[in-house]
């Protein structure tokens, strides 16, 4: 399997469940877990959402004075790995890369050199979780961006996110930090969470979590925002354009996948436009959900595709989409020795195969984001609106080690069917360029929607 899975953009899942739900009346006593156990009454205004498994237990905020209540661990510990064993897993790791990565130069790395430095530190005594990280480091000084390795609980996460299996404890929104900012935005909540039921949208802006800002000294602490299952928090939140508001709400858990969001596009002219945005191609259930959404709407005037904060994935969820909307050679997989047609067959849903669409790019549109972008122009099925790309188009081979540990390595590259652009050089140039950040629009208001109504043909 080819997977392009490097995601520039920071997206952390805070996935938080909610079914029907009893509520708190505003002003409701809370607690706070103090140091010796004990609980002290607190007050958390408005309305919490609460579930079931929440339902008559003793409510909690975290204490701000201390770090009791930390996040739920995401990802586990990798079993103890020997000195013997580390140097030798960094010999299989290291040896086949001078061979099959995509640029003969190395992007003008000394590996050997390279190999010599990280196999000086496991010499002078590295323990198992130091050890794998150090591999990151040596990996991530190839200098591509998209190559990286990833110990054996990092592949168990990732396998389970590819699945559309994301456990969390949170309160159910995808973010964007933005540290230059001293915020956090919201990419989208997750359908039936507490953050839908509390009303946040795609754009609004955490500010702080019971008081405690979210960005310090221009690092996100985004951890803040996770924490025991039934415990309660107040967030500030402000949405473009509005004041910032206080916003209570509670952290459970879930198992989700990754929604995207798909919904018809307001029109002067009464025309039927479709917006998807698509958060990545990361999730083998997106695909479905795609082709819900073009069956849910049928025949459409134009489509949109919003691929602005899409950090690559699989082409196995690539694919089946491009197959919504177009059909045959695609283009070429090129590594130093080979070359490999990328096909698909139609699948049509409505009129997808002939629906105008314009593709929403920017500069977090990463790897297959980009590719699939790129694909679709190239072929004449789409124009693009946006921002030009950074141009990331390497493809990632895996190989996996007998620890449980996995390499992606950068051993080809993508080249388009008609167009003789190196997009790793161009990245995807917009036929209209139109971008504002993330966090200072709505969807009513955003200037690359517009413009993308205005090139279908309809206002």
């Amino acid at each position: 399997m080819k997977v392009k899975r490097f995601l520039v953009v920071l997206v952390l899942l805070f996935s938080i469940a909610c079914s029907l739900t009893a509520r708190i009346p505003t002003a409701t006593p809370a607690f706070i877990p103090q140091t010796g156990g004990s609980l002290v009454p607190t007050t958390v205004p408005g309305q919490v959402y609460i579930p079931p498994e929440c339902t008559g237990q003793p409510l909690a905020t975290l204490p701000a004075a201390t770090t009791e209540a930390l996040p739920t661990p995401s990802i586990g510990a990798n079993p103890p790995l020997s000195k013997d064993a580390q140097l030798a897993l960094l010999q299989q790791i290291s040896a086949p890369i001078p061979d099959l990565y995509v640029y003969p130069d190395l992007n003008g790395v000394d590996w050997p050199a390279t190999v010599a430095k990280y196999r000086a530190k496991i010499e002078a005594g590295l323990d198992t979780e130091t050890f794998y990280h150090e591999i990151q480091n040596m990996i991530s000084e190839l200098g591509d961006d998209h190559s990286q390795f990833e110990s054996p609980a990092e592949v168990t996460a990732v396998s389970a996110q590819l699945a559309g299996h994301n456990d969390y404890v949170g309160i159910g929104v995808e973010i964007l930090p933005l540290p230059d900012k001293n915020d956090i935005s919201v990419v989208l909540t997750f359908p039936g969470s507490a953050a839908e039921h509390a009303g946040l949208k795609p754009h609004d802006n955490l500010l702080a979590i019971d008081g405690i800002p979210l960005v310090k000294n221009g690092v996100p602490l985004t951890q803040l925002v996770r924490g025991p299952a039934c415990s309660v928090a107040v967030l500030t939140v402000q949405s473009p354009g509005q004041p910032s508001r206080q916003l209570p709400i509670m952290r459970y858990a879930v198992k989700s996948s990754q929604p995207i969001v798909a919904q018809l596009v307001t029109t002067q002219d009464g025309s039927k436009i479709g917006y998807i945005f698509l958060p990545s191609f990361f999730d083998e259930t997106i695909p479905g959900q795609v082709k819900q959404a073009l069956q849910k709407w049928g025949q459409l005037d134009g489509l949109i595709l919003d691929n602005r904060l899409n950090g690559g994935g699989s082409s196995d969820v690539v694919n089946p989409i491009l197959s919504y909307f177009t059909d045959g050679l695609l283009g070429h997989f090129v590594s130093r020795t080979d070359s490999r047609a990328v096909t698909v067959q139609a699948d049509p849903v409505a009129n997808s195969q002939t629906v105008p669409i314009v593709v929403l790019v920017g500069e977090d549109t990463v790897s297959f984001g980009e590719i699939f972008s790129g694909i679709l122009r190239d072929l004449g099925r789409a124009k693009v609106v946006g921002k030009t790309t950074l141009g990331n188009v390497e493809i990632l081979d895996s190989h996996n080690f007998n620890d449980g540990s996995r390499l992606w390595l950068a051993q080809e590259r993508f080249v388009e069917l008609n167009s003789k652009d190196d997009w790793e050089k161009t990245g995807i140039v917009p036929d209209v360029t139109a971008f504002a950040d993330w966090d200072t629009f709505t969807f009513e208001t955003d200037p690359a929607v517009a413009a993308a109504v205005t090139l279908l043909g309809h206002r």
